[in-house]
C-alpha cells in the first residue's frame, strides 16, 4: 500500500457541504488543537466517503453489476473505459490496470483518515469521544469490506499501525481472519455508537448491526485460498440473526413503495435508509457535492453517458407466471410488454422505451437517447439517475451529475439476509415470512407507474416451500431487489456459483450480444477476485501476494 499520512492537514479539497458535513474546520492544526478540534478530522474521513470519481466509484457497479448477469459496461463501444469490458468478459484482466489501483488507493485514503481521527481521539477528552471512535470504526469498516469483496486478499492497518510499518504490512491473511478483522471493526462501532444520531449521515448502533449481519454472512460461506466455497458455518449464521433482530425491532422499515427508495428530497434518509452517502447541491460552489461516481449512466438523451446498461437477462428475470419467478424459463424468450406479466420493481429499474422516465409522463424514454443500440441495447439503469427536472440535477459539462443521496445499507437487505441465513440453518419456513414481507411491498409499490398495465406478483406459499427452493427463491429475490445496486457479482461469488451462473450466461448472451461476449469465460479458482493492482505491490517492494490465477 502506498503510504497515505494525513497528520492535521485539512485542505481545501476536502470542503463539503452536506447535513453535518457543512462544519468545515479550516486551515491547519497543530496536533494539540486537533485534540480539541476532532471533529474537523471526523468530517474529513466521512468526506471520504464521497470522494469517489466515474472511474472510481463507491458504488462499485463496475464490479458488481457489470461482473454479472445484471449489467452490460455500455458507453460509446468496447473501448469506452475499455477495462471494464474486461471485467465484463472475464478476460484479459490485468494487475496493471489503473482504474482498480485508484479505487485500492481511494478506499486506503479513507482507512487512513478513521485512523488518524482514531488515534487523536484516542488521547483526547473529547465530549463525543466514544461515538466519534465508533463512527471511525465503521467508516473503517466499510472500506476494508468493499476492498475484500474486490479484491480477495488486502492488507490490514489500524490506528495502532506505525507508520514505518503500513509498506511491511502483507495481504496473507486466510479469508476467515480477514472476515473476522471486519467483524471487529463493526463490532467496535456497534459497542460504541448510540441508537439514534441528531444529524443525518451520521452512523448509528443499527447501521453497525447491519454491517454486522452482512459481514458476518459473508464470513460463514468459508473459502479456501483457491476461492472455493468449502463450508458454511452455522455459528456466523446465528450471528446473522442477532444482529438482523437488532435492526428489525428498531424503528427503521421497508418503504411503502420500492420507488421511495431512489427518488431525491424528501424521500431521503426514509425509514428504509440505514445508512446513506450524503450528497448536496446548494452549497455556494459551483456544482455542489454531486455522486460523480454515477455520473456516467445518464442516458445519452440526456447529456452522457450511457454507461450501466441494464443486460437483457436482468430484465428477463422480472418475467412472472401467476405472479411467481419464471425460475427455468425465464430466458428463454426475451420480454414482450404486450404478453409477459412482470414484477412492478422492473419499472423502478429499468428505463424501457415508450415509458416515462423517472415517472415523469412528460418525459417519454426513446430508443434514440441510447448511445450504441447495436452494442448494448436500448435499456437504461434508473435507480442512480433522477428526473432531469429536480434542482438536483446539474449540468457538468460533458457529464449531468445529482445530489440524490446513495443508499450503502436498506432494510430490505435486514430481511433478506436474515431469509438467508435462516435457510442455511434449516429452518426455511421461518424465512418464507420474510421473502414475503419484501414480495408484498413490491406488489404494492405501483403508485408511480399507473402506466405499467402489466404487474403480476404474488408471495411464495408454503405448499412446495423445501429448503432448495427457498434457496433459489431467496437469490431470486435478491437479484430482483438489488438489481443495479452493486450486490449481483458478490452474492454470486459467496454463494460459490459465479462460475456456473456467468458462464451460462455469457453463452446465451452470445447470441444476443455477440460483439461483447463471443469471447467472454468465466475462470474458477481466478475471476472471483480481481488482481491486485501491479503499481501497489510495487510501492511495498513485492510484500504483497497475488491473487491466485493472476
Amino acid at each position: 500500500m502506498k503510504k497515505i499520512i494525513y497528520t492535521a492537514f485539512l485542505s481545501s479539497s476536502f470542503l463539503v457541504s452536506c447535513n453535518f458535513l457543512d462544519e468545515t474546520p479550516q486551515g491547519i492544526m497543530t496536533d494539540e488543537e486537533v485534540k480539541t478540534q476532532v471533529e474537523g478530522l471526523v468530517t474529513v474521513a466521512y468526506s471520504a466517503l464521497g470522494n469517489d470519481h466515474y472511474d472510481v466509484p463507491f458504488s462499485l457497479w463496475p464490479y458488481g453489476n457489470v461482473r454479472s448477469d445484471d449489467a452490460y459496461k455500455g458507453g460509446g463501444d468496447l473501448n469506452d473505459i475499455g477495462v471494464f469490458h474486461f471485467y465484463e468478459i472475464s478476460q484479459n484482466i490485468q494487475p496493471t490496470f489503473g482504474e482498480p489501483d485508484k479505487l485500492w488507493f481511494s478506499c486506503f485514503q479513507g482507512i487512513s483518515r478513521a485512523n488518524n481521527a482514531l488515534r487523536l481521539l484516542k488521547e483526547s477528552s473529547f465530549e463525543k469521544k466514544n461515538e466519534r471512535m465508533g463512527e471511525m470504526y465503521f467508516i473503517r469498516g466499510h472500506f476494508y469490506f468493499m476492498l475484500k469483496r474486490v479484491f480477495g486478499h488486502i492488507p490490514f492497518v489500524d490506528e495502532n499501525t506505525p507508520d514505518n510499518e503500513y509498506e511491511k504490512t502483507p495481504n496473507t491473511l486466510p479469508n476467515d481472519e480477514q472476515w473476522a478483522w471486519i467483524v471487529s471493526d463493526f463490532k467496535k462501532a456497534y459497542d460504541l455508537l448510540p441508537k439514534n444520531q441528531p444529524q443525518k449521515g451520521r452512523a448509528n448502533k443499527y447501521a453497525a448491526a447491519t454491517y454486522l449481519a452482512k459481514a458476518y454472512l459473508y464470513k460463514a460461506y468459508r473459502q479456501d485460498e483457491a476461492n472455493n466455497v468449502t463450508s458454511i458455518n452455522s455459528n456466523d449464521l446465528e450471528e446473522v440473526l442477532t444482529y438482523t433482530n437488532e435492526v428489525m425491532t428498531s424503528s427503521y422499515g421497508l418503504e411503502e413503495d420500492f420507488a421511495f427508495n431512489f427518488l431525491p428530497g424528501e424521500y431521503e434518509n426514509g425509514k428504509e435508509s440505514i445508512f446513506a452517502i450524503q450528497y448536496s447541491h446548494e452549497d455556494g460552489t459551483a456544482y455542489g457535492r454531486l455522486n460523480w461516481g454515477d455520473v456516467l449512466s445518464t442516458p445519452m438523451g440526456l447529456g452522457c453517458c450511457d454507461f450501466h446498461k441494464p443486460s437483457q437477462n436482468l430484465v428477463n428475470a422480472f418475467k412472472t407466471s401467476n405472479g411467481i419467478p419464471q425460475f427455468d424459463s425465464y430466458n428463454n424468450v426475451n420480454y414482450n410488454a404486450s404478453s409477459d406479466k412482470v414484477d412492478p420493481r422492473l419499472f423502478h429499474t429499468v428505463a424501457i422505451p415508450g415509458l416515462p422516465y423517472k415517472y415523469n409522463i412528460n418525459r417519454i424514454y426513446k430508443e434514440d437517447w441510447n448511445r450504441n443500440i447495436n452494442i448494448y441495447g436500448v435499456y437504461a439503469s434508473l435507480k442512480e439517475n433522477v428526473d432531469p427536472d429536480c434542482p438536483c440535477f446539474k449540468n457538468i459539462n460533458p457529464f449531468r451529475g445529482n445530489s440524490k443521496n446513495r443508499i450503502v445499507l436498506r432494510y430490505a437487505d435486514v430481511l433478506l439476509m436474515r431469509a438467508e441465513a435462516l435457510i442455511e440453518l434449516n429452518r426455511h419456513n421461518d424465512a418464507l415470512v420474510l421473502i414475503n414481507q419484501v414480495r408484498t411491498r413490491a406488489k404494492q409499490s405501483t403508485s408511480l407507474i399507473g402506466y405499467a398495465s402489466n404487474v403480476d406478483i404474488e408471495p411464495y406459499s408454503n405448499s412446495n416451500w423445501t429448503k432448495e427452493y427457498a434457496q433459489q427463491a431467496l437469490r431470486w429475490e435478491r437479484r430482483l431487489e438489488f438489481a443495479m445496486e452493486g450486490e449481483r457479482f458478490f452474492d454470486l461469488v459467496r454463494w460459490g456459483i459465479a462460475h456456473e451462473v456467468l458462464n451460462a450466461y455469457y453463452i446465451s448472451e452470445a447470441t444476443r450480444r455477440p460483439a461483447i461476449y463471443s469471447n467472454a469465460r468465466f475462470t474458477k479458482n481466478k475471476n472471483e477476485y480481481i488482481p491486485i493492482p501491479q503499481q501497489q505491490i510495487g510501492f511495498v517492494k513485492g510484500i504483497y501476494k497475488q491473487n491466485v490465477g493472476f
